[in-house]
């Protein structure tokens, strides 16, 4: 446990199917969502050891585990507070951040370069990448989902997780994909 500010956090890991996860937070929310690099992957999502968890931590751990293992139900799912110091301002990151979050859905995939059209500043392309590059919680709010305009990935985690945002990326379409022929077949 640590002090930020008047925040007592709390940790918790998690095996996941990207290797392990590292969970930080408060009380009143999530702060902090880490993916460990090198980290052994795992087909289910559980939390490593015992620890004790806040509401909202045990609420992002629900909604990862319901991302990763059921991602069509994703959305019937209350969302884990965030209380991350740059979620609660009013930056322009925090505004990139959150349209991100609002706009782009579910297996959607934008450009830095539409997604700094949406937030009405179509010039801010790199400050865009900027606010990808800091965003505390990754995952939830979906930066994976950025792409360039060449439609390449972009620098994951600095580029060392590339293959995490692949994975990703197939991850959601294959479900979207399996749930559109779910849906043909019943009609």
């Amino acid at each position: 446990m640590s002090d930020s500010g008047s925040c007592v956090l709390r940790d918790v890991a998690l095996c996941s199917p990207v290797g392990e996860i590292l969970l930080s937070g408060c009380e009143k929310g999530v702060h902090t969502i880490n993916i460990k690099l090198g980290t052994d992957k795992e087909e289910s999502v559980h939390p490593v050891g015992q620890s004790e968890m806040s509401p909202e931590l045990q609420r992002c751990v629900d909604w990862l585990q319901c991302y990763f293992m059921k991602p069509e139900s994703i959305s019937t799912l209350p969302l884990p507070a965030l209380h991350h110091p740059l979620m609660q301002s009013d930056s322009f990151k925090a505004h990139v951040l959150w349209t991100l979050f609002k706009e782009v859905g579910l297996g959607k995939t934008v450009s830095y370069k539409q997604l700094a059209e949406m937030i009405g500043n179509p010039k801010a392309v790199r400050a865009v990448g900027s606010a990808m590059k800091n965003n505390p919680v990754p995952l939830i709010v979906p930066c994976h989902r950025v792409l360039r305009s060449s439609g390449d990935s972009g620098l994951y985690m600095g580029g060392k997780g590339d293959d995490i945002k692949v994975w990703l990326l197939t991850h959601e379409k294959t479900t979207l994909e399996l749930n559109a022929s779910k849906s043909e077949k019943s009609i």
